[in-house]
């Protein structure tokens, strides 16, 4: 197993959204890898956890990353979420993205929950996507 592709499966995936026309129409510069301190624009994107499996075989090293991207609001209703959900899966699923270490194989949309955090004001959609890499 090689975990070396982590870092760069992950900048590439932020470099994805951020680039990405049609998301930041919704969200502007509120994509982050790491929260910024202070106060959080009312509608944002986040890159979250991910769980990497074992994916190697006779032929080389590789992983499966399960990753989790969320959306984040405290407006009222999910619509605004879930038209930001919609552009976040729009850009990953099937991205061409170059890694600077390791090759991306896949990245699929695998599953999403969208709740209410806490008292109910805020609202949170967490995307996750698995993506195939190999690390020879």
């Amino acid at each position: 197993m090689s975990y070396g592709v982590a870092a760069a499966l992950q900048a590439a995936v932020y470099q994805r959204l951020t680039g990405d026309v049609a998301l930041t129409g919704l969200v502007g510069t509120a994509v982050y890898d790491a929260l910024p301190t202070g106060a959080l624009p009312s509608l944002y994107v986040a890159l979250g956890p991910e769980v990497v499996r074992d994916r190697s075989d006779k032929t080389g090293s590789g992983a499966e990353h399960e990753f989790t991207v969320a959306v984040v609001t405290d407006t009222a209703g999910f619509a605004s979420a879930k038209a930001v959900a919609g552009a976040v899966s729009d850009a990953l699923v099937d991205a061409p993205l170059v890694l600077s270490r390791g090759v991306l194989v896949a990245l699929n949309f695998y599953r999403a929950q969208a709740v209410r955090v806490g008292s109910g004001a805020v609202r949170q959609i967490a995307l996750t996507f698995r993506a195939r890499v190999e690390d020879n």
